[in-house]
């Protein structure tokens, strides 16, 4: 594996010994619902994760065995997501981890983030292809069906209503109304998830990015005022860990623009 682009900003205040990283964990897992882990290899993973160090986080989680995968994994989409420059390796990093996530789904049929990481990583590959191609490739269905099952087995998975959110917005945004239905993409739905997501986790950035995104692409540029402020919101967070400074970070780029 080639050595991955580092961290870009200071992770000293994102850096949890064990101890810590137990009292901060219900904070930090606010969005993913994730249980705190029994194994302190996974505990150690998960903390490598939390500081932006993410590769090592990914080789840590895979080295713990299946307990460890969901830390692997969400390393290495969120990396890919913010950090990989190569946008051939940044897709076939999102694939790797849909495949090792479908894997880990059908072993663990009951454990949410399986689900919710498979349809992250292939919601993230389809937006890199173009959400058309991904669409007529039939990966719609497959994100679509995943983020269902993963709020129907943890309900409070912030970050589940937020990717649904965004696929039925996706959807509509580049198929229309109409051709979206075919593919169980609908505007109100989509609203609805995002609200929830903000309900369940108010704190996050990437929530009231990902809905200023969405309001803009279901109801046009009468929302944009309404977008710039949920921005300003999500650029005024204080992050807790590396993946919430890249949300904060990614929307005061948003601002600028």
């Amino acid at each position: 594996m080639s050595k991955w682009t580092a961290f870009p900003y200071d992770a000293a205040a994102y850096t949890y010994d064990s101890a810590g990283l137990k009292k901060k964990w219900a904070r930090l897992h606010a969005g993913d619902a994730e249980p705190l882990p029994k194994d302190d290899k996974v505990l150690a993973a998960w903390a490598l994760f939390h500081k932006g160090d993410f590769q090592k986080a990914c080789d840590a989680g895979l080295r713990a065995g299946a307990a460890g995968l969901t830390a692997a994994n969400k390393a290495q989409a969120i990396y890919a997501n913010y950090l990989e420059k190569s946008e051939k390796t940044k897709l076939a990093l999102f694939l790797e981890v849909a495949g090792r996530a479908e894997a880990q789904a059908a072993a663990e049929p009951n454990n949410a983030n399986a689900h919710y990481l498979m349809a992250y990583a292939l919601g993230r590959y389809s937006q890199g292809i173009s959400v058309a191609k991904a669409l007529a490739q039939g990966l719609g269905g497959k994100v679509k069906s995943a983020l269902e099952t993963a709020i129907k087995l943890a309900p409070k998975h912030a970050d589940a209503h937020i990717a649904l959110g965004a696929f039925h917005a996706e959807v509509i945004d580049k198929v229309g109304k109409l051709l979206g239905k075919t593919q169980g993409a609908d505007a109100a739905t989509g609203l609805a998830m995002y609200r929830q997501a903000l309900k369940l986790n108010s704190t996050s950035a990437i929530a009231m990015v990902e809905y200023a995104n969405g309001l803009v692409m279901l109801e046009g540029d009468k929302k944009m005022k309404e977008a710039e402020k949920l921005y300003a919101e999500a650029a005024a967070g204080e992050p807790q860990d590396a993946m919430e400074r890249l949300d904060v970070e990614m929307a005061k780029a948003e601002l600028d623009d």
